[in-house]
């Protein structure tokens, strides 16, 4: 995969994941207690021998630039590389990217400085284990000038993805972008194994050098699913290539939180535990987590935490977390802190009124997300209720999707009942 040359682009504000995005970009935010969003399409490039990738910022970069720099440095005597280009406004284009097609269009003069036969284009918040191998092999073998990863989606999931028809030989004939219902009228495609369903579009494609560049021309496209897609249809030969296996789109904070939810059940549909294909992050040298006294179900326990008489069900607790005596944690994702509080740093704030990082004692944590280096004081409870709204804004804390967010470094005082 030497002619291969991967981009991932880092998404835009990040309005659907706020407010885990209010300080970080997207790709960014934490995963699985200890990972970033990031480490997924990274992974998935290295495993594929796909080592040159470029990362597309824009938005609160800084904590993924950070990331990227810290985590993934390819030797000497290796042609790999990742190179994060940030957004620039430039003589010839005095704008910020305007979107996906936008932003890799805007980052064509960089890739003219590599030589390359492909360009793998991926999403960096989503989560999946894919070998980008076969998706290129197929892409050549069809001599296909773009390739669009599919997955098979029933007909309730259609409205959230683009819906696309394909001929016998696999080529595209039909895009459709988040049909409503009376428009997915013929777009449903029998499958051998699976029976009815609709292709959607994961948001994973592979173009020729020389297409890519021919689709890009129009600075008017700025969307690869909305505008790139259907507009070169007529004039190329589009592939569609089927993925079966486990793929979310963790774009919200509802999908996000399920997402990492299901990484607590016996079997998760995404395995962080194969040694064959690990995802890699950045290395802390961490402790092991210290566990006092503790009752643990069905959880997930990242290294350098501390718990203390705590019950810890279906639930993801971070790196470095903090849980005291007597608290519950059920059905929540603790991302944990950025770094351990001395004794006197906890003295300090105690003297300024303000509890220490991690969750104080008796507290009860119920279907929450607790961001990095939050302070919930002692007695705290929250947990979800029926009837609330979806969507309401706390001091200290957001809900969206029903889910209470307390963001990055808030203060939840003693006794607080959320």
């Amino acid at each position: 995969m030497r002619d291969v040359i991967s981009i991932i682009l880092g998404g835009g504000r990040g309005t659907r994941l706020f407010p885990l995005t209010m300080l970080r970009s997207k790709p960014a935010v934490p995963v699985a207690g200890k990972y970033r969003l990031i480490d997924i399409p990274i992974s998935n490039c290295i495993h594929s021998d796909v080592k040159r990738i470029f990362v597309l910022t824009q938005f609160n970069s800084q904590s993924l630039n950070r990331h990227i720099s810290q985590t993934y440095n390819f030797d000497v005597f290796s042609f790999g590389f990742i190179s994060i280009l940030a957004a620039e406004q430039t003589q010839d284009n005095p704008d910020w990217y305007q979107g996906t097609a936008d932003a890799v269009r805007q980052s064509l003069r960089h890739l003219r400085d590599h030589t390359c036969r492909d360009v793998l284009i991926l999403s960096g918040d989503q989560l999946y284990q894919m070998d980008f191998q076969r998706l290129i092999a197929a892409h050549r073998t069809h001599m296909a000038d773009a390739t669009v990863a599919v997955k098979p989606v029933p007909a309730e999931q259609t409205l959230s993805f683009g819906i696309l028809k394909t001929d016998a030989q696999g080529r595209i004939v039909h895009f459709e972008e988040k049909p409503v219902p009376d428009r997915l009228q013929g777009l449903d495609s029998l499958l051998p194994g699976t029976g009815p369903a609709y292709l959607a579009s994961m948001g994973i494609y592979v173009f020729r050098r020389a297409a890519l560049e021919r689709a890009l021309q129009d600075p008017s496209l700025v969307d690869f699913g909305r505008h790139v897609i259907p507009h070169v249809m007529p004039t190329m030969r589009v592939n569609a290539h089927v993925f079966r296996g486990y793929w979310e789109d963790v774009g919200t904070i509802g999908s996000y939180f399920d997402a990492n939810m299901a990484l607590c059940i016996p079997l998760p549909p995404f395995d962080f535990h194969n040694a064959l294909r690990p995802i890699y992050t950045h290395p802390r040298f961490l402790p092991a987590s210290k566990i006092e006294n503790c009752v643990v179900r069905n959880s997930l326990l990242s290294e350098g935490a501390i718990l203390i008489g705590a019950e810890i069900e279906r639930s993801i607790v971070g790196i470095r977390a903090r849980i005291g005596r007597d608290t519950t944690v059920r059905d929540s994702l603790l991302l944990g802190a950025d770094f351990y509080e001395t004794l006197e740093e906890m003295r300090a704030a105690e003297t300024d009124g303000q509890p220490p990082i991690g969750i104080g004692a008796g507290c009860l944590i119920e279907g929450a997300i607790i961001d990095k280096n939050t302070r919930i004081g002692r007695g705290v409870r929250i947990h979800r209720k029926q009837g609330v709204e979806k969507d309401r804004d706390g001091e200290g804390y957001f809900i969206r999707d029903g889910i209470v967010v307390v963001p990055k470094g808030a203060v939840i005082p003693d006794g607080t009942v959320i």
